[in-house]
């Protein structure tokens, strides 16, 4: 067996495979042998049918199953002895008068080879690392979003100013058709506020949407609209009310802390508001870090140039799934992953060259944290060690899991990576300012 290779040109190569008659004869003739042996044709005995018959009945499906195999193996083999870094998998070149009847056959197959890229992550950039901090109004607001949760519900017939309601935003036009819950104090404008006041369960309020709240993204909680549709949006809507809620706010005291916090953790305001920082913060940082590591990752495919074999991976996509594409698909298949297909190139040289590698340590280490945050969630605030490495093993006995959480613990080496080697400005910035830089609207 004879196998050469030749490059197209950087990204595209053409392998051929040239099998002959020594390469495969011997074991075509053991399977036909087998054949033999276990055979049951009418009018001959078991084992004693001629070959003649089971060459003739078997011997073409044999022979193309061995030499299929033959392929496969070798070129398999050549791939990695040659240390090719290919895209997809090789692609046999279709000859529509391929001839079995030889003995000699000549196989060719398309390639498409990785790009040679440089990865700069000290270029320069634009980009932006928040750090989120809990405001004095933010801390404020949730002490008494506290008092509220845990003061007593009072059903009303009548709004009255602090008062709550519940009821259904509606426009049939936009398809809004809502049930919410809000403070009337929610809405920014005074004058829409005072429309509540004095109206009864079952009565209709109608309303503007522009200027509606002092945010437009909270049309998409409380209207349920896409963001695409909350900026600049002026319809009118309907809001019928069938629900009034009065608030007796619970008292700051240690009864309200201990039961929020367990005994003596809190035992003042500024603790509790204190505590409510340091929670909040914890949180702010992780939505902080993933938008980072998100702008990263854009910033990096949009900025590390190299050309792919685009018609070999078009042609791949079009093949070899389960149902086989049309030109068109294959063209929009390719167009959606392609930039996905960019990142994994990317990432997997950044994975090279920085030597990032998950070692049983990290992945057990991660999951024990892990699992000691869930059981916090629901209470368990001192487990044993013995427990949690318990649940741990129970989890890395799962290959699934282990495959999901080896992803978690890569994105966080190549989060504190980023962290160290990519330039970005750090930007202080409050938690309504930071969703507006979610979304590109917020100035640098």
């Amino acid at each position: 067996m004879n196998i050469t290779r030749n490059n197209v040109d950087a990204l595209n190569a053409v392998v051929t495979v040239e099998v002959s008659k020594s390469d495969y004869a011997e074991k075509v003739e053991k399977v036909l042998a087998d054949y033999r042996k276990n055979a049951s044709i009418p009018g001959f005995r078991k084992g004693a049918v001629p070959m003649s018959l089971i060459q003739k009945q078997y011997g073409k499906a044999v022979l193309l199953d061995e030499v299929n195999k033959l392929l496969q193996e070798n070129l398999n083999n050549y791939l990695v002895e040659e240390k090719l870094d290919i895209l997809g998998n090789p692609l046999p070149k279709v000859t529509e008068d391929f001839n079995w009847d030889v003995e000699d056959y000549k196989f060719e197959f398309e390639l498409g080879l990785a790009p040679e890229f440089n990865v700069d992550l000290a270029a320069k950039n634009s980009l932006v690392q928040y750090k989120i901090v809990a405001d004095d109004k933010m801390l404020n607001d949730q002490v008494a979003r506290i008092q509220k949760q845990y003061g007593k519900l009072i059903a009303k017939d009548v709004v009255e100013a602090g008062d709550d309601v519940s009821g259904i935003f509606a426009n049939s036009d936009k398809g809004i058709n809502n049930r919410t819950t809000l403070a009337i104090d929610a809405f920014a404008d005074k004058k829409t506020q005072k429309a509540f006041i004095g109206k009864k369960v079952g009565d209709v309020v109608t309303l503007k949407t522009k200027g509606l709240f002092d945010d437009d993204h909270k049309l998409m909680d409380y209207l349920a609209v896409g963001h695409d549709d909350v900026h600049g949006l002026d319809i009118e809507v309907t809001f019928t009310i069938d629900e009034v809620i009065a608030h007796e706010p619970a008292t700051l005291d240690q009864e309200l802390f201990d039961k929020l916090f367990g005994p003596k953790v809190v035992t003042s305001v500024d603790e509790l508001k204190a505590k409510i920082k340091e929670d909040a913060e914890k949180q702010f940082a992780q939505q902080a870090d993933q938008k980072f590591l998100n702008d990263v990752t854009e910033f990096l495919i949009a900025n590390t140039k190299f050309d792919l074999p685009a018609e070999f991976l078009k042609k791949w996509i079009q093949t070899t799934g389960e149902n086989p594409l049309t030109a068109e698909e294959a063209e929009a298949e390719y167009a959606k992953s392609e930039n996905g297909l960019r990142y994994q190139l990317i990432e997997g040289k950044i994975i090279t060259e920085n030597g990032l590698q998950i070692t049983f340590d990290d992945l057990k280490a991660y999951t024990t944290e892990l699992i000691k945050k869930q059981m916090a969630q629901f209470g368990q605030m001192n487990p044993t060690d013995e427990d949690v490495q318990g649940i741990v093993a129970r989890v890395m006995s799962n290959q699934d899991e282990v495959r999901r959480l080896s992803e978690q613990v890569m994105n966080e080496k190549m989060l504190n990576l980023f962290k160290d080697k990519v330039k970005a400005k750090t930007k202080e910035v409050n938690y309504d300012e930071f969703i507006k830089a979610m979304y590109g609207e917020l100035k640098h």
